[in-house]
C-alpha cells in the first residue's frame, strides 16, 4: 500500500462539471484530491480488504437476525419501541438492501479493523463507483499510469444490476435541499436505477406529503410506491411524520432494517459474540464497560461525520471532536486503531457492498485523525499481484 503523487489533470475542473460533480470542491477548499493516488497489490485488495468486507457483513447480518427477536437488544441500541415491530417485519418479510460501507483502519500491512458500518445512508458512491474510473481511465490514456492498472471497483455495474433485480416498482428518490452533495449522490443513484430498468422520480424529503389513508405522496397527490432516501433512519424516527412509518404501505432503500446496523452498538455486541476476530476491536457499552487501560475512543451510537468523539487515555480523556449534540442515545467505547499516516495524511479506508458483496473502495484523508464530512477523497489504483 503506497501513497503516489501523480499530476492533477489539467482539465479537471471541466471534466467535473461534464460529469455533474458540483461539489469537488466543498467550500472552496479540495475534497477531490487527485494529486496523488492509492496503490495496492491484488493480494491487499482480495486477502485483507474484501474477504473481510463480505464476512463481517455476514456477521453483521447475522446479529440483525438477533436484534429483532429480543426487545433488550432493540432498547440497546436506543430504537425507539413505536418502530421494533416494524424492523421486524421489514428483516422477516426480506426486505432487500441497497449498499453498504464499512470504515476501516488499515495499513496495508496489518489485518484491517472496522471501526464502523455505514449501512444506511453511506455517501461518497459517486466518487467511488464512477468519478475515480474516469480518473484511471485518463491518466492511463495520458500515460500518467501503466497500462496495467486496475481499480476495486464494480460499485455502478452491481448497482445498476441490484436495481434492475428491484424493477417491480417505479422509485422516488429524495433528500434535504441546499446540499450539492446529497443532490449529487441522489443522481447518481437515480441515473443507475434508470439504467437497470427501474421508473424514477425525484421529489425533495420536505415535499413529500401524507394523504388521509397514511400514506407518502408526491406533490400531484400520488402515492410513493417505494422511496430510496438519502436520509437516517434515526432521524426519521424523530420527525413529525415519523409514527406515520410503521403503518405506511412504501417500501424503503434502505430497509428499515438498516437502523440496526447503522447503529455503533453493533461494535460491542459484535464483539460480544466474536471476541478476538482479527478485523473487529474490542468494544463495549460505555455504560457497561469496565475500567479500561490504554486508548479507547468514545462514540455516540448515532453519530455522524466524526462529530462528538473523544479519545480516552487510561480512561482520561485527551482530546476530542466537535460537539454536534450527539450522544443523548448513549455511547460506545471501542479500542483506539489510529489511522495509519501516510506523508502526514491520516488515511481512512471505506470498503463498499452492493447486494451484500464487497464492490469498491472510497479512501478519504485528512489532516487530523478525524474523518469528516469535508475529508478529502483520493482515488486509488490496483497495480501488481
Amino acid at each position: 500500500m503506497l501513497r503516489i503523487p501523480i499530476a492533477v489533470r489539467p482539465n479537471l475542473a471541466e471534466v467535473a462539471s461534464q460529469n455533474g460533480f458540483d461539489f469537488h470542491t466543498i467550500d472552496g477548499d479540495v475534497y477531490w484530491d487527485e494529486s496523488a493516488y492509492y496503490q495496492f497489490t491484488l493480494s491487499q485488495i482480495e486477502n485483507d480488504l474484501e474477504d473481510p468486507t463480505e464476512a463481517l457483513h455476514q456477521l453483521c447480518l447475522d446479529l440483525v437476525n438477533d436484534v429483532v427477536r429480543d426487545q433488550q437488544l432493540m432498547e440497546r441500541l436506543a430504537i425507539p419501541p413505536h418502530y421494533w415491530d416494524a424492523i421486524a417485519n421489514s428483516w422477516n418479510n426480506g426486505y432487500p438492501s441497497l449498499y453498504g460501507r464499512m470504515d476501516f483502519s488499515y495499513d496495508g500491512k496489518s489485518p484491517a479493523k472496522l471501526l464502523e458500518y455505514n449501512a444506511d445512508t453511506p455517501t461518497s458512491v459517486y466518487e467511488a463507483g464512477a468519478f475515480q474510473w474516469i480518473w484511471l481511465a485518463q491518466q492511463v490514456d495520458a500515460g500518467l499510469l501503466s497500462r496495467n492498472a486496475d481499480q476495486f471497483n464494480s460499485i455502478q455495474e452491481k448497482l445498476i444490476q441490484r436495481f434492475a433485480e428491484l424493477k417491480s416498482l417505479p422509485i422516488t428518490f429524495t433528500c434535504c435541499r441546499d446540499t450539492d452533495e446529497d443532490r449529487g449522490t441522489v443522481a447518481y443513484l437515480e441515473d443507475c436505477a434508470r439504467q437497470g430498468g427501474v421508473a424514477t422520480r425525484f421529489v425533495y424529503l420536505d415535499d413529500i406529503g401524507i394523504n388521509d389513508r397514511g400514506q407518502f405522496i408526491h406533490q400531484d397527490d400520488s402515492p410513493i410506491k417505494a422511496l430510496f432516501k438519502l436520509y437516517p433512519w434515526e432521524m426519521m424516527f424523530n420527525d413529525s411524520f415519523g409514527h406515520y412509518l410503521p403503518k405506511s404501505d412504501s417500501h424503503f432503500l434502505e430497509p428499515m432494517w438498516k437502523a440496526i446496523l447503522s447503529n455503533k452498538g453493533i461494535l460491542p455486541l459484535l464483539w460480544q459474540r466474536h471476541p478476538n476476530h482479527p478485523n473487529l476491536l474490542p468494544a463495549y457499552f460505555a455504560d457497561e464497560s469496565p475500567d479500561l487501560s490504554g486508548d479507547y475512543i468514545r462514540k455516540p451510537l448515532l453519530g455522524r461525520e466524526g462529530a462528538n468523539i473523544e479519545w480516552l487515555r487510561d480512561g482520561q480523556s485527551a482530546w476530542a471532536s466537535s460537539d454536534q449534540g450527539y450522544g443523548e442515545e448513549g455511547y460506545v467505547l471501542q479500542q483506539a486503531a489510529p489511522l495509519p499516516q501516510f506523508d502526514g495524511n491520516h488515511t481512512l479506508i471505506g470498503s463498499w457492498l452492493v447486494d451484500d458483496k464487497p464492490a469498491g473502495l472510497t479512501i478519504r484523508e485528512d489532516n487530523t485523525a478525524i474523518t469528516q464530512d469535508t475529508s478529502r477523497f483520493v482515488p486509488h489504483i490496483i497495480l501488481g499481484d
